[in-house]
């Protein structure tokens, strides 16, 4: 069942993957859409659902522990990376 919904999330072109993201369906991709989609992984790993992956929820079984906060940082650092033209929103050349 996992490996189905992961299966289905995965896209081979830019424009459908922008499609899977663009939930207002503005045709681009804000933070907050980003941000969401992207926090699957934060959410399977947080597997006592505190909101923090404590060194036994990370790859390899340790490290220092991962706020949702945290995560969401590293991710609109992502996002402002991506954003070539600082518009604010991810479109499928960027």
């Amino acid at each position: 069942m996992a490996t189905t919904a992961v299966a289905s999330a995965q896209v081979a072109a830019p424009s459908a993957y922008l499609q899977k993201l663009d939930t207002d369906r503005s045709g681009n991709v804000s933070l907050a859409e980003y941000q969401h989609w992207m926090g699957y992984a934060f959410e399977r790993m947080d597997r006592d659902g505190d909101g923090v992956l404590a060194p036994h929820e990370l790859p390899g079984g340790r490290g220092r522990p991962v706020t949702r906060a945290d995560h969401q940082a590293t991710l609109a650092a992502a996002f402002a990376r991506q954003d070539a033209d600082h518009d604010g929103t991810l479109d499928a050349a960027e």
